[in-house]
């Protein structure tokens, strides 16, 4: 995708590797996000993840 993207300004996001990244705002294609955590038994906020991110190959690895 390129920065002429949808933009939702409600969800920030500083990932540029991910596809729905719009670089130009700096915040999220999507109408909304999935957030999910990193085990099956996390229990701390830093064991969360953006679970909609998807790796976009033209924007680089992380």
């Amino acid at each position: 995708m390129n920065d002429r993207m949808n933009a939702n300004n409600s969800i920030k996001c500083s990932v540029s590797s991910c596809s729905h990244h719009n670089s130009a705002k700096s915040v999220c294609s999507l109408s909304s996000i999935q957030v999910g955590r990193c085990g099956p038994t996390s229990a701390e906020c830093a064991c969360t993840e953006c679970a909609s991110y998807e790796f976009s190959q033209s924007k680089g690895g992380c």
